[in-house]
């Protein structure tokens, strides 16, 4: 019986920016997993979730079609991983077995309630690493990264893949998305086991350390959001005004820079100042696209922290989901996390997860 981990991630700072092929994002991996044990089977495979059982299906209406949106649903990214490595496994000459994989998550609470930690991610990385160990495949980090983002991306088709990065490397981490034209391009000319070897155009992955008087806090709202749907219309926004997007983007990097420089010299100051700009061009975003990417009760965690002296925004994508607030270690945090509750805002006890293998 052979087990892996993915940990589940939260964005810190520049979201929607970072799907634009070497902009800039910072990542923060967290202690909380998707686990996937491989066991040999005789006769059949099988795939065993208790948390995906009975997942939610999204789904609109195109005239009279109900047509059916798989880019939430955990399966469908345990199947690609599946595919891509045991692709990757032939191409190795490794003969194929049967198995029965049992996926464990806690990157979802037990009720049911979605945290927004990225779990299509953990659960496609913590796949693809079971199985490269289930058919002793060897990968370095670099690798998994390469195969866990084809996979992802052949369900999402959108987004930076920097869940991804966050799953394989942990703790934090800057990151910068990789050319995905060249990838689609790559992919008809280079085998899969040339290609996760190959240097992939603009990706960067740095990790970082955090100062040590800097503290992580994290506030759920209660409103689950999909990332593919936000990040779709966010695309529409773009098409409509490339001046203001441009804008956006190119604030974005300038605030990010200066943000990853603050992480570099352990400046809890800079960092805060960058959270909070960064907040700022969000809010811009979202009142040109039309997108409600910080809910009022987003606004609320943030105003709260802030006046705790802390520097806070939404996490990712928005619509709902988290918050964070980076603050000073020394400081007293118990009157805002109990101002939080107050607000119908829960505390999450996740610590930042790094990865010594």
């Amino acid at each position: 019986m052979i087990t892996a981990q993915a940990p589940g991630k939260l964005y810190v700072a520049g979201e929607y920016a970072v799907v634009e092929t070497g902009f800039p994002a910072i990542i923060v991996a967290l202690d909380q997993f998707v686990t996937v044990t491989v066991e040999a089977a005789k006769h059949f495979g099988s795939i065993v979730s208790e948390q995906y059982q009975e997942n939610s299906l999204y789904w609109q209406r195109q005239g009279d079609e109900m047509v059916f949106d798989n880019r939430d649903n955990p399966f469908h990214y345990i199947l690609s991983a599946i595919k891509l490595t045991e692709q990757y496994a032939r191409e190795l000459n490794k003969p194929l077995a049967l198995y029965k994989l049992y996926i464990d998550s806690q990157l979802d609470a037990k009720d049911g309630k979605k945290y927004g930690l990225g779990s299509s991610a953990a659960v496609t990385v913590a796949t693809i690493k079971a199985l490269a160990k289930f058919y002793d495949l060897k990968m370095s980090k670099d690798q998994i990264y390469k195969l866990a983002a084809i996979a992802h991306l052949d369900v999402q088709g959108n987004g930076s893949l920097g869940d991804i990065a966050a799953s394989v490397y942990g703790g934090w981490i800057a990151y910068r998305s990789f050319d995905k034209a060249w990838l689609a391009a790559a992919r008809n000319q280079m085998s899969l086991a040339d290609l996760i070897k190959a240097d992939w155009p603009d990706l960067s992955i740095e990790l970082l350390t955090a100062p040590a008087d800097m503290q992580l806090l994290v506030g759920w709202t209660g409103s689950p959001a999909s990332t593919s749907q936000l990040v779709d219309k966010i695309t529409l926004a773009k098409a409509k005004k490339p001046q203001l997007y441009q804008q956006f983007l190119t604030a974005s990097r300038e605030t990010l820079e200066k943000l990853i420089t603050g992480f570099r010299e352990h400046s809890l100051s800079h960092i805060q100042a960058g959270i909070r700009r960064n907040r700022e061009l969000l809010d811009e975003l979202a009142h040109f696209s039309g997108v409600a990417i910080q809910t009022p009760a987003l606004r609320q965690l943030v105003t709260l922290a802030e006046e705790a002296g802390g520097a806070a925004k939404s996490s990712g994508a928005g619509g709902g989901d988290c918050g964070i607030v980076l603050i000073d270690s020394h400081q007293a945090i118990q009157p805002l996390l109990a101002a939080w509750r107050k607000h119908h805002i829960e505390p999450l006890k996740f610590k930042v997860h790094e990865i010594n293998d």
